[in-house]
């Protein structure tokens, strides 16, 4: 380990780099992922290239082999009809480099968050203004097939936001630490559903949805994230600024409330709204994006019970932040500054977590998404 290097998350990586992309806010026409490389010692960012990845590419995720990327492409139509779409592309693992292998419907509109079964078989999509989920196989040479499933969300009382919580709103779908049951983050009826899979991992069984956890009326949950052990879960809410610590049934596939805190500083009374919500891979920190307050809320974890402790509200470096990523192999975070079209650089302090900006911003266009991967490049 290099001497000025303290211990924490950072674990060497000999002969590698550490490659990340960049999801923006573009035109179908336009390039929309940007590829760049990390020097994980210092936070800067050196542009390497940009890809055509569709209209507004707001999220995605690599399979487990990194061969393969699969985005959102969040839009309301496509092809002449009430959706989005997905997309499909191959990693080039020399160069970082995508090529595209195909697109899909996403069958609602808006998606805004895709995650893969851990067998890499299906991959599973959130559709925000559809109000529904969609299930795409996988095949053997990463290409996405149709739809195997579009599972529709009850509207079970609309929550007390009228502006946004008019209808269901699927805003997140991520499995269990087991692979057992599928969670659908629903913001317009605050609440988490659950739905079992099938054995194989295949696809899911509508018939079993239950109520996983109801939230707090207007609250408005948009991502959840399981801690790395998988007893507790952590459940961002954009419209009233709060996460609320969860414990987790495996055997139900249910959630009982912990505790909820603020990501907002006593006396803050301005518009906000949360974005991302991220935790260390060793599970001692937390992170909550601020857009409107514009900063990175942080937290310790109690490793026992699971509660949140208070640290600090840094500032995103830039407006807006919508999402961020904790750097693996690395003490690096880089957060998305959507409105003042930047991306930042933070070093996390391995012992406190506390954050120190590390004096690297780049400039692109309406960032929205961030995304690393260990590649074997020159």
């Amino acid at each position: 380990m290099p001497d000025n290097i303290e211990p924490g998350n950072y674990n060497p990586i000999v002969s590698t780099s550490i490659l990340v992309y960049v999801g923006t806010y573009a035109t179908i026409r336009e390039n929309s992922i940007f590829l760049y490389k990390l020097n994980p010692l210092t936070g800067a960012l050196t542009l390497l290239k940009g890809f055509k990845g569709g209209e507004n590419p707001s999220y995605f995720v690599f399979d487990v082999q990194h061969q393969f990327l699969y985005a959102v492409n969040e839009c309301e139509k496509y092809q002449g009809s009430p959706a989005g779409a997905i997309c499909a592309f191959a990693v080039d693992r020399k160069t970082g480099f995508l090529s595209l292998l195909n697109r899909n419907s996403s069958l609602g509109s808006l998606p805004v968050y895709i995650t893969l079964s851990p067998n890499g078989k299906c991959a599973l999509v959130a559709n925000y203004k559809g109000g529904n989920i969609s299930v795409f196989p996988i095949q053997a040479k990463g290409q996405l097939a149709s739809a195997s499933k579009l599972i529709q969300l009850q509207n079970r009382g609309t929550g007390p936001d009228k502006e946004r919580q008019e209808s269901p709103h699927a805003h997140c779908i991520t499995l269990s630490p087991d692979g057992r049951f599928a969670f659908v983050v629903d913001l317009g009826n605050d609440r988490v559903i659950a739905y079992q899979r099938y054995p194989d991992g295949s696809d899911i069984s509508p018939d079993t949805a239950i109520t996983a956890f109801k939230s707090h009326p207007g609250a408005g949950p948009r991502q959840l994230r399981f801690h790395s052990h998988g007893r507790f879960a952590y459940l961002i809410h954009e419209l009233q600024s709060i996460i609320i610590a969860l414990a987790y049934n495996q055997h139900t596939g249910t959630f009982t409330e912990i505790q909820a805190v603020s990501t907002l500083p006593a006396g803050y009374q301005k518009e906000n709204k949360c974005g991302g919500i991220r935790l260390t891979s060793d599970g001692r920190f937390l992170y909550a994006s601020n857009r409107g307050h514009n900063s990175l809320a942080v937290y310790t974890i109690d490793d026992i019970s699971g509660r949140l402790t208070y640290l600090e509200n840094f500032s995103s470096g830039g407006a807006w932040p919508r999402e961020f990523t904790v750097v693996k192999g690395s003490n690096i975070l880089l957060v998305a500054n959507q409105h003042s079209g930047t991306i930042d650089s933070f070093k996390i302090n391995p012992n406190s977590g506390c954050l120190t900006h590390s004096g690297y911003q780049v400039k692109v266009a309406k960032p929205v998404f961030i995304e690393t991967l260990i590649c074997n490049t020159s």
